[in-house]
């Protein structure tokens, strides 16, 4: 849980009372921008190929070093014990029952102050269990079926190096954000009252295996929404073109991400969506519902988070030129190590509220693929990609497709059984329109909205709910953008 000052939780909640797949589009290939897509084929090893871009010396033991040694392990046993102490004082009862509440979990700030032992004596408490207790008074269960969902792909932090007007400009103008738009429009949104919650806390898994619904409550002014983000994985293709290269966990514990320079140094910041995310709740922890961010749709054929997890960097089989090249120019690439380092990233991001869903292995097209292919694409999920983010029950689709009609899927929908069996019980697709929700006895889907350059310059209006283009565009971006 992060550490927050009373004050600031107090004022937040002051504020809270007082408010009373990837395109629209199918992409025309696995991988975005290129032109067309590799055909079926019968074998695993085929399937794999036509995958495109879719840190001592050892110490003297005479008395006096170990007299230094033992001093220090003093000073590091103090200084650790201080640091715990300290720990323990910003974490008291008080603050995190103010963050729980300045998180709209009323019911669980409550409880934790009335199960302190010293609460009956404590008017500190018992004034903010009144306080939670007015506040939760004032909520109201938000209608699920108006819940909006809004995506992003990976965010643009250098415009000049995405719209350099080679090969995959135009597909960057048309499908990506950038950094700047990013911000503008989370504060926006932030602005207006939204708050991120999960699909999770929208429908509910039941022990019998049935689904129910679930039941958001929130104070007068607040605004539940999804948000998702497509194709972590920094893939090959994106190589200088002014992206982020992968998410790490840095010195503080913390989740940010590495962007390579020109000069070939690595630089280490809030370059894409999960630390921006990250570093905006801890300013702003009322934009999270329950401690809730967002969904990362994964596919795995080039790893994960940036780093190159797939099985074919192990083997050396079957790989691309970009896979052969990556490979060429780092010869001491450790396997392993790169799974160990992509699990701690993965583990890290759940722990802060992240959730991760399949975005299917090779960003298949599920509405034309073939059940069999999809079976042999989800194997590829489950050895490759699961072991390092963990099982889940969620799928958002690649491409904007669907595996069923609007009006709902059925028992002789045989995608649908297969992805049912494996597991998966939220779905989700691409859909223009403000609101698509459908919950029933068996499965959760929703539907996307897709907040790029090409939605901001073709339909802004789409988006007044949500931000004013206007006030949100980057000038850096090229017009027009590309149709469709």
């Amino acid at each position: 849980m992060r550490k927050r000052t009373a004050g600031v939780m107090a004022a937040i909640l002051s504020a809270s009372l007082a408010l009373s797949g990837c395109g629209l589009l199918p992409f025309q290939q696995d991988v975005p921008f290129q032109k067309s897509e590799s055909k079926d084929t019968e074998t695993k090893n085929t399937e794999e190929t036509e995958q495109q871009p879719d840190e001592e010396a050892d110490a003297d033991t005479t008395q006096d070093t170990d007299t230094a040694e033992d001093t220090q392990q003093d000073t590091d046993e103090s200084e650790e014990q201080t640091d715990a102490e300290e720990d323990t004082q910003e974490e008291s009862p008080l603050e995190q029952a103010s963050l729980m509440a300045a998180q709209y979990d009323y019911d669980g700030a409550i409880e934790l102050l009335k199960s302190q032992s010293d609460y009956d004596s404590n008017t500190d408490m018992q004034n903010a269990v009144s306080e939670y207790e007015n506040i939760r008074a004032t909520c109201t269960e938000y209608p699920l079926e108006q819940i909006t969902h809004v995506f992003f792909h990976t965010l643009i932090k250098d415009p000049s190096k995405a719209f350099d007007g080679e090969s995959d400009s135009d597909g960057y103008n048309q499908y990506m954000t950038t950094i700047d738009e990013f911000n503008k429009i989370i504060q926006s949104m932030y602005d207006k009252g939204y708050v991120m919650v999960s699909p999770h806390d929208m429908a509910i898994v039941n022990e019998d295996g049935t689904m129910s619904r679930g039941s958001i409550m929130l104070p007068p002014g607040k605004i539940p929404f999804v948000l998702s983000q497509d194709d972590v994985s920094y893939y090959h293709y994106m190589d200088g073109d002014g992206f982020a290269s992968k998410l790490v966990v840095d010195e503080n514990g913390e989740v940010k991400n590495e962007y390579i320079e020109d000069d070939g140094s690595v630089s280490t910041g809030d370059y894409d969506m999960v630390p921006l995310i990250d570093t905006f709740v801890k300013e702003h922890p009322d934009f999270s519902y329950h401690g809730r961010k967002g969904i990362l749709a994964m596919t795995g054929y080039n790893g994960v988070l940036g780093y190159r997890t797939d099985g074919a960097y192990k083997t050396g089989e079957n790989l691309q030129d970009d896979q052969k090249k990556f490979l060429e120019e780092h010869p001491d690439f450790d396997f392993d190590q790169e799974v160990k380092e992509a699990t701690a990233v993965a583990d890290a991001m759940k722990a802060e509220g992240w959730e991760f869903a399949s975005h299917t292995w090779g960003h298949k097209n599920v509405a034309e693929r073939s059940l069999e292919d999809l079976q042999t694409d989800d194997a590829e999920w489950q050895s490759y990609v699961a072991p390092i983010l963990g099982k889940t029950d969620m799928i958002i689709f690649a491409f904007g497709a669907d595996i069923g009609s609007w009006e709902g899927y059925t028992a002789d929908n045989a995608k649908y059984e297969f992805y049912k069996s494996q597991g998966y019980r939220y779905y989700c697709n691409v859909d223009s329109s403000q609101y698509f929700v459908q919950i029933t006895d068996d499965y959760f889907r929703q539907g996307r909205r897709n907040l790029d350059g090409y939605r901001m310059y073709y339909n802004p209006e789409m988006l007044s709910d949500l931000f004013d283009v206007s006030e949100v565009w980057d000038s850096s971006r090229p017009t027009p953008v590309p149709e469709m």
